[in-house]
């Protein structure tokens, strides 16, 4: 009886440690910014790539819902541009058009649901807008 007790607890153990080693965090994803030039004006396409960090393979599919942009590093967190999504060609990769208004630093702020994930994947982004 011991034997078998023992047996299932140790069982029951190991499907925990196993079960929670598989879930995700949402700190297992990163968002990277992919563009690399930002010029002021209408229209600036902004590109960055979602990874997983423990296979190191673009995350396809997530749902993007909450973006923002705004000129928080150079104190004016309330300066804010309009965000549109675009269509992307690169699995992990997620594509914006925005409207930098002036030189200087920018902050793109976004948040996505990836599929499985319970938590939000969120990141703050900086970037500069170059005349």
């Amino acid at each position: 009886m011991k034997t078998t007790y023992t047996r299932i607890c140790g069982s029951a153990l190991a499907l925990a440690l196993f079960v929670s080693g598989a879930l995700a965090d949402a700190t297992d994803y990163r968002f990277d910014l992919v563009s690399s030039e930002h010029r002021v004006g209408s229209g600036a396409i902004l590109e960055v790539r979602l990874t997983d960090l423990r296979t190191g393979a673009p995350v396809e599919g997530a749902v993007i819902y909450a973006t923002r942009m705004d000129m928080a590093p150079e104190g004016m967190a309330t300066m804010t541009t309009p965000v549109t999504a675009m269509p992307t060609e690169m699995p992990g990769t997620y594509r914006f058009a925005t409207d930098l208004t002036m030189a200087g630093g920018w902050r793109f702020s976004v948040a996505a649901k990836v599929q499985g994930e319970a938590e939000t994947v969120s990141a703050e982004i900086e970037l500069r807008a170059e005349p």
